[in-house]
This record gives structure tokens, C-alpha cells and sequence, in this order.
């Protein structure tokens, strides 16, 4: 009877643990990216945490629709990474870093 108690204690724990994992680990993709707007040419490079699918050519759409919104085009995704090549990105972005 303890064994049991014992397991059924722990199964919430162990579940809580895989919840908390799969969060973190969607959490943790980014991708920086080149965006333009015409009349007049202005032209941003920005870092964006991904919702989404964390691959490059899947970015496109998620991207093109949250920077669309503020009136930018895509040019192209740079590059798809995680959170420890995010700080080196930080002054490059300058004030398009984690804006969408």
C-alpha cells in the first residue's frame, strides 16, 4: 500500500516536470531576420522570438505576419537559433530587438 501511495504522489510531479520542459524548449527558438518599408526605403534587422515552428523556411510566414502589421516587408530570415547566441544579437537589433 505505501508503494502506491508513494506513486501516485509522484505522478503530478513527473508530469508537472514534462509540461515545464516542452514550454521551455518551444520558448527557447528566435530567428533574426531583414525587413523593408518603401516611400521612403527604410530598412531594419531585427531578432523575434518564434512562436512557432524553430525552422528557417516556417519562420517566413510567422515573421512576414507580426512585422506586417507595422507596415514591413520580409526580405529574408537570416538565420534560426537559440537562446545562446541571443545577447550577441542585442546591439545589432538595436530597437528591433524582441519588438514583435
Amino acid at each position: 500500500m505505501f508503494k502506491t501511495f508513494k506513486h501516485k504522489r509522484l505522478l503530478p510531479l513527473v508530469v508537472a516536470n514534462l509540461l515545464f520542459a516542452t514550454s521551455v524548449q518551444a520558448a527557447d527558438c528566435y530567428a533574426d531576420y531583414k525587413a523593408k518599408m518603401d516611400d521612403p526605403l527604410r530598412l531594419h534587422y531585427g531578432v523575434i522570438e518564434l512562436k512557432g515552428a524553430c525552422d528557417k523556411s516556417k519562420a517566413k510566414g510567422e515573421i512576414s505576419k507580426r512585422i506586417g502589421r507595422d507596415g514591413w516587408a520580409l526580405l529574408n530570415v537570416v538565420s534560426v537559433f537559440d537562446a545562446s547566441k541571443l545577447q550577441g544579437k542585442r546591439s545589432s537589433a538595436g530597437q528591433f530587438f524582441l519588438r514583435y
